[in-house]
């Protein structure tokens, strides 16, 4: 199978795992804006902030390195699968006891029972994980689309029947461990027929993957503060319940590209970690995710923005019309971050995380002073506008270090960029138009708006992109 059938291959079964465990994602935040209040989205996103920061630690940049250094050493392997384990467990009780201090910052004495809970997660994360980053390099993907979409259906059932039983809070972190232990025991039974472990631990057979994994690690951290730092803020300074309305917004507008984005990102990487040394090749690929992102992307934010004041009340319920405005700004952080994405490919491929770290560590440096001056004036859509800011400067200079790896690349890149804001312009036109004469809002009125947008984005696609008949060739890979 050639390289352009694996990744079509890929990228069906990624789409289909997506497609599903974000219908199930909105789905569950439906029912849960009208069983639970804005103070426990809040509550849970920073349990969802501490899994993430601590789990930089815990892999070490493990499944970037396997996949680049095409691993197969049994002995490695088994070496940073043990490794593994110990640092999900050693953070796991850190997480445990870490409480005190986030419940004095975040001045939510609930957040005790949470943080917990979710020092769970690390010890049941880690069992598995090392078979999900094989079967990543060994691009099986069908296995990786049945794992996450298992996983998402087990995680929402638990925690909508949890929630409807008076569990508030730890509905959410029920079912965020109900999915996670659902992907880990089906990453072992998918994964095993590729690597079963020993009892071998030798740090000096991984100094090169552990080389390779600071510059994760150190990027993680400082990605995250980057990333996460204007929701640490808007906790401390505002509360938790600003913080469930601005968590809310971000999931609305940035879930979605953070999970289409991913589909060609992951498809992608394990290709390009074979095609290192040929540079055109590089510069070809880069331009064609950027390419399939922008259409993929574009439409989906552009319709959001636009029907963003019909689909509030109708998605989350009476309460949350803060989101709005919120929801709007974050619009254009998730183009610049979708854009922004694919130097992920290009650095690993080349074998050069550090890019990223620097390029982090810059944006963090632009990013905390406008989140903390803009909120003293504008509170949470302070906040958010910083958020904006940062990432658009994150974008300007991700552009210039991809010019450094691949070349000139910004007239193709905005040849091709130039058709799909075209498309959405005319469709957030159209949108407004029908919106202009049918001045209510309701179920029928929304469905409407969202076709129109759909059909004229479809179609001029089709017209002038992609031809119908070349779109039918996709179906046909396997």
């Amino acid at each position: 199978m050639s390289h352009k059938q694996q990744a079509i291959s890929g990228g069906k079964w990624m789409s289909t795992s997506t497609a599903i465990s974000t219908v199930f994602q909105f789905g569950q935040v439906a029912i849960l804006a009208r069983l639970l209040e804005p103070s426990v989205f809040g509550i849970v996103s920073v349990s969802t902030l501490m899994i993430a920061f601590f789990g930089i630690f815990a892999n070490l940049g493990f499944s970037n390195s396997i996949i680049y250094k095409q691993e197969e050493d049994r002995e490695v392997l088994s070496t940073i699968y043990l490794l593994n384990l110990g640092l999900g467990l050693f953070i796991g009780v850190v997480v445990f006891f870490s409480w005190p201090l986030v419940v004095a910052y975040y001045k939510e004495p609930r957040l005790e029972k949470v943080i917990k809970l979710s020092s769970l997660y690390f010890i049941i994360v880690y069992v598995g994980q090392i078979y999900l980053f094989l079967l990543q390099k060994e691009l099986r993907f069908k296995a990786v689309a049945s794992i996450d979409i298992t996983g998402t259906v087990a995680g929402t059932a638990v925690t909508i029947v949890l929630a409807y039983t008076g569990f508030a809070e730890l509905s959410l972190i029920y079912g965020q461990l109900a999915q996670q232990a659902a992907k880990s025991a089906l990453q072992m039974v998918y994964g095993l027929k590729l690597f079963s472990p020993i009892l071998k631990f030798d740090l000096n057979l991984i100094k090169d993957h552990l080389r390779f994994g600071l510059y994760n690690v150190g990027d993680g951290i400082v990605g995250f503060i980057q990333a996460n730092s204007d929701n640490i803020l808007v906790g401390g300074m505002l509360g938790v319940k600003p913080l469930g309305y601005y968590t809310l917004a971000s999931q609305l507008a940035v879930f979605p590209i953070t999970r289409l984005s991913p589909i060609i990102l992951q498809v992608a990487y394990p290709i390009l970690a074979r095609l290192k040394g040929d540079a055109d090749e590089l510069k070809k690929s880069y331009l064609t995710i950027l390419d399939l992102l922008s259409y993929i992307n574009l439409p989906l934010l552009a319709g959001l923005f636009i029907t963003a004041d019909s689909v509030v009340p109708l998605f989350y319920g009476p309460g949350w019309e803060p989101t709005i405005l919120l929801i709007r700004i974050f619009v254009f952080v998730s183009i610049f971050s979708s854009l922004s994405n694919p130097l992920f490919t290009l650095a690993f491929s080349k074998g050069k995380p550090k890019l990223l770290f620097y390029l982090n560590v810059i944006t963090l440096f632009i990013k905390i002073p406008l989140v903390y001056v803009l909120a003293q004036y504008w509170g949470v859509v302070g906040i958010a506008s910083a958020f904006l800011l940062a990432t658009l400067a994150n974008l300007l200079i991700n552009f210039r270090i991809v010019h450094s790896l691949i070349g000139p690349f910004m007239r193709e890149f905005a040849q091709n960029i130039a058709k799909p804001v075209l498309f959405c312009l005319l469709m957030v036109g159209a949108i407004e138009l029908y919106k202009f004469y049918a001045d209510s809002i309701n179920v029928f009125n929304t469905i409407a708006q969202i076709a129109i947008g759909a059909l004229i984005y479809i179609t001029l696609t089709i017209r002038f992109k992609y031809p119908l008949a070349e779109l039918k060739t996709f179906g046909k890979a396997s």
